[in-house]
């Protein structure tokens, strides 16, 4: 089954669609000693792809969910960064992480080789929700709650929270669904708060229950179908 040059390179674990699309109309890709500029081009087993003179070929698919300790880059080549989240997995075959959080920021994030799968879940058509754990200095007023819950205006724009539940010590339960940088230490700073400490424990339907800090699983076939259909 032939099937079209930008998802078969995303398939081999070149990058996401759009990027596999620009390498291919920036003229980096050749199917049988042929340059091709068109993304729509099909390509089939019988044929020879080559990126930038080298054969490539797809990938063993593999769906990571890591338990993201903080202190940890989420990038997989950073020069100035002291630790990598891919020093947590296993090396071969090479993987992305899907999205990102911050160094400081522990919890869940999902790393793949899969860049059609990469390419949804972080279009922005593609609203997952995402619940975190806020430790701040200083406890909000009931009336910087109930503004919160009405919503805020950061520099960016308007947010939010689809949920706030107030914990014991100090703890927020925080539910998103949008992926601003640094959106829910913000949220807090907005209110002269600082948070000491942020946790994601889910991502969608993925939780972080019996899933250690630092620790990772594979998906299971039932997971990845869910988050390909979502």
């Amino acid at each position: 089954m032939k099937v079209r040059i930008a998802k078969f390179l995303a398939s081999c674990g070149v990058g996401s669609r759009r990027k596999c699309e620009d390498l291919v109309t920036s003229g980096n890709v050749q199917i049988d000693g042929e340059v091709i500029t068109t993304p729509a081009t099909l390509v089939g087993a019988e044929n020879v792809v080559r990126l930038n003179g080298q054969v490539v070929r797809p990938n063993t698919l593999v769906y990571y969910l890591l338990n993201k300790p903080a202190g940890y880059t989420s990038t997989v080549a950073d020069s100035h960064a002291k630790k990598l989240i891919t020093e947590l997995i296993p090396m071969e075959p090479p993987v992305w992480p899907v999205g990102r959080l911050d160094r400081e920021t522990s919890g869940l994030i999902i790393l793949t080789n899969d860049g059609e799968l990469t390419q949804q879940l972080t279009h922005p058509s593609f609203a997952k929700s995402k619940t975190y754990i806020a430790t701040v200095d200083r406890p909000l007023s009931d009336q910087q709650i109930h503004n919160l819950n009405a919503g805020i205006v950061l520099e960016d724009g308007p947010i939010k929270p689809d949920r706030l539940k107030v914990l014991t010590g100090g703890n927020y339960e925080v539910t998103i669904h949008e992926g601003r940088n640094r959106l829910v230490r913000r949220m807090f700073e907005h209110f002269d708060r600082r948070v000491m400490s942020l946790s994601r424990t889910s991502l969608g339907f993925l939780t972080a229950d019996s899933l250690p800090v630092g620790e990772y699983r594979q998906l299971t076939k039932d997971e990845i179908k869910r988050l390909k259909n979502a």
